[in-house]
């Protein structure tokens, strides 16, 4: 028997295509206005936590991610610091199974905080990996080098975590997952 079964590939492939393609397509028109990297990490925190909620097995958060980073290459094969994110999603997949999903989506006090903890220590290895391997200095500069990139993306991370256990409740209050969808 698969590890993941159909309804599992069909979600992951569901939030891997949002965050992928609304990285590479929306993504860099907000980075271009405002110059800072909260878009790609509020899009893809919430669609991380949308993943786990619905699969809620170890590698969900890992495969996500690693599809939005082929998607991502496909549309823009230039943006390399997105294999930043590929890393987060990995460390995002430990730290909630480490969390206990049960933790994290049923004890809602307690899984909220589970869950703003590895959505913000998620977003900084992702900002620590893109600040120092991907950014030009003039940018790193600008927003306090490498500390000040990760503190950005940690704040990207505490909007996504918002938005991702916004939808979670939403989707929750109206019984979707005890109907037997999952």
């Amino acid at each position: 028997m698969a590890y993941f079964n159909i309804r599992d590939v069909a979600s992951i492939a569901l939030f891997a295509a949002l965050w992928g393609v609304l990285n590479a397509t929306v993504s860099p028109i907000v980075f271009t206005m405002f110059g800072i990297p909260v878009f790609c990490d509020m899009i893809g925190f919430a669609s991380l936590i949308l993943a786990l909620w619905w699969v809620r097995k170890l590698g969900t958060a890992s495969t996500v991610g690693l599809v939005a980073t082929i998607l991502n290459f496909v549309f823009r094969p230039s943006a390399t610091h997105f294999l930043g994110f590929t890393a987060a999603s990995v460390v995002f997949d430990v730290l909630t199974w480490a969390f206990r999903y049960g933790n994290c989506f049923e004890r809602k006090r307690v899984g909220a905080v589970f869950l703003l903890v590895a959505s913000t220590a998620s977003a900084a290895v992702a900002g620590f990996i893109i600040g120092v391997f991907f950014m030009a200095a003039p940018q790193l500069v600008k927003w306090g080098g490498v500390l000040g990139w990760v503190l950005l993306h940690m704040a990207g991370g505490v909007v996504g975590w918002v938005m991702g256990v916004s939808l979670v409740l939403s989707l929750e209050a109206r019984g979707l997952r005890k109907q037997g969808v999952t």
